[in-house]
């Protein structure tokens, strides 16, 4: 598990891929720190059963430390009703999980309570103020027209999706490409628009075995701002890692930006050319976005 120090700030959290896994499923556990994600996310909610939940809960100390051998921050997402959702962050605290999962998220309310709820969990546990964050998971009609202001709920929120599946059935409609993709894109722009990483891609759920179908989704979402997404099967983390790490031919012309801009600042010039392509300040920005996003992914994967 990433170090934490005295004060909590640990190193950024910085995520392109995100593999579920069943929290009661001993054998998946096991195996997940060889499947190269950059989080596991050890699952309370819709893949164990009522029934297997306290189970879930009590492997929690060694499955967080299982996922998170090889490098993987550990997650657990946390079930919606109260009981349930009460003794799934005291344990999920306890057993270090650096991020939590909050389901069916309704309103900023609901976020500041379970955000209070850790902060106790945190001082119980001994573990640094802040040091586990929250990623908020958007699912119903209600909250979708609540998102600005659940993005900007509690300062331990690092990342907002929408939840396809049970957004889809809350309004009505089939889950696929057409139907959400304004839906996801209103919850990824609510998430930039506060900071957050954009969680999620464009479209549903894919057939994994159709690998060049799966890859275009994913690039397609690089294409409108998301940053990273979670699967339920393995074979799909290579995808995510390769896609939603910025090309080499990308970060060359970022660094080309950046050199060239400053090189015409010093010099007394407010614009220039690069590629034929007039350069200006949003341009620069983003460069420089993307070389310290690149530069956190190599650090992660230690070079």
């Amino acid at each position: 598990m990433t170090q934490e120090t005295e004060t909590g700030a640990d190193t950024p959290i910085v995520w392109r891929s995100l593999l579920y896994v069943p929290g009661n499923n001993e054998k998946f556990i096991s195996k997940a720190h060889t499947r190269g994600a950059d989080a596991i996310i050890l699952d309370l909610e819709d893949s164990v059963p009522e029934a297997q939940r306290q189970t879930a809960r009590d492997m929690l100390p060694d499955a967080v430390k299982t996922v998170s051998q090889a490098g993987a921050d550990p997650v657990v997402r946390i079930n919606r009703p109260i009981r349930h959702m009460v003794k799934d962050v005291e344990a999920a605290v306890k057993a270090g999980a650096r991020c939590l999962f909050v389901t069916k998220v309704d309103g900023a309310g609901h976020l500041k309570l379970v955000a209070e709820l850790v902060e106790e969990c945190e001082r119980e546990a001994g573990r640094p103020h802040g040091s586990v964050k929250l990623a908020a998971m958007v699912e119903t009609a209600d909250a979708y027209f609540r998102a600005h202001a659940i993005a900007r709920a509690s300062s331990r929120l690092i990342g907002m999706s929408l939840g396809g599946e049970d957004f889809a059935m809350d309004i009505g409609c089939l889950p696929d490409t057409d139907t959400l993709l304004v839906p996801k894109q209103t919850v990824m722009i609510a998430a930039k628009a506060a900071g957050l990483m954009a969680m999620g891609f464009i479209g549903t759920v894919a057939d994994y075995n159709d690998t060049e179908g799966f890859r275009a989704a994913i690039r397609k979402s690089v294409k409108f701002g998301f940053d990273c997404a979670s699967v339920i099967h393995p074979s799909g983390i290579p995808i995510l890692n390769e896609e939603f790490t910025p090309t080499k031919e990308s970060i060359d012309h970022a660094r080309r930006v950046i050199d060239g801009y400053e090189a015409a600042r010093l010099a007394g010039r407010g614009a220039i050319t690069i590629d034929g392509k007039m350069i200006d300040v949003p341009i620069v920005i983003r460069a420089e976005r993307l070389l310290a996003r690149y530069d956190a992914i190599k650090g992660k994967e230690g070079g």
